[in-house]
């Protein structure tokens, strides 16, 4: 993840790891323990295992593991920062799993119009911080030298790029404008050519949004049954688990609206 994953490394770039895993089923289903949602103590959630500046190879990798369950939820939320993990380059996926493919190869699923609202959250989060954000050890350097932090600017601008391919192609390609990342965290854009571009953007962002064609929201079902298929991938069966045969339901619905279809020849 990070600048390996956007072509934009430096020197001293760190490593951000990202992956998600399958916990066991008591974790997944806390039922099967004799758990009782709401009634007596509770189990410890598992939503993510964090491990940050640990050294290895002459490299310092920072390390997220997340609970599938909770991966696949920010995701289908089109939380930038887990979409960006679905659509890294293969060169940069360092294992993969048979489950992570099944995810991988359904990425575009995730996609909706609800992208413009996260990312532009996050964009103009990443504006703010680029001047009010009091820096600390190599980035107090670079703002000394630059003016402004061009670490927040570089992902300002990748941030409103990517969405726009979201709203455009339904796709994201993280590498397509790295030339343009690389010049801004070289200094060689200023913080009021940075200010402009972001600006006159959110104008042309604001009229893709209302054209795109691609889904207003998630396609919540399609994502359940992807997770519902990693799941049994993991444990081989989800029998016991949960309910996945609608066959009963499906036929009562029918029932009630013919039901409802012929009632004033029952009345």
């Amino acid at each position: 993840m990070g600048s390996q994953a956007y072509g934009v490394t430096t020197k001293g770039s760190d490593w951000d790891m990202v992956g998600f895993c399958v916990p066991p089923k008591d974790i997944v289903f806390p039922h099967l323990g004799g758990v009782i949602q709401g009634f007596g103590r509770q189990q410890q959630k598992f939503v993510c295992y964090e491990k940050h500046h640990v050294r290895a190879e002459g490299r310092t990798y920072d390390l997220n593991c997340y609970n599938i369950v909770h991966y696949l939820h920010l995701c289908m939320d089109n939380n930038p920062n887990m979409l960006d993990s679905l659509f890294v380059p293969r060169e940069c996926i360092v294992h993969s799993s048979k489950i992570s493919e099944m995810v991988r190869e359904k990425r575009r699923t995730f996609l909706h119009k609800g992208a413009w609202h996260r990312y532009k959250g996050y964009a103009y989060s990443q504006l703010h911080k680029m001047k009010n954000k009091e820096p600390e050890g190599k980035r107090a350097a670079t703002v000394a030298k630059f003016g402004y932090d061009v670490k927040f600017a570089y992902h300002l601008v990748r941030l409103l790029y990517e969405v726009e391919q979201i709203l455009v192609e339904g796709d994201i390609d993280l590498r397509r404008h790295r030339e343009h990342l690389k010049a801004i965290r070289r200094g060689d854009v200023t913080e009021e050519d940075i200010r402009c571009w972001a600006a006159n953007r959110e104008v042309y962002l604001e009229k893709l949004y209302a054209e795109s064609k691609i889904p207003w929201g998630p396609d919540q079902d399609a994502i359940k049954q992807l997770l519902l298929d990693c799941l049994e991938e993991h444990y081989g069966t989800l029998e016991g688990c949960i309910v996945t045969d609608k066959g009963p339901v499906l036929a009562l619905r029918e029932i009630a609206d013919i039901i409802d279809k012929n009632r004033g020849m029952i009345s």
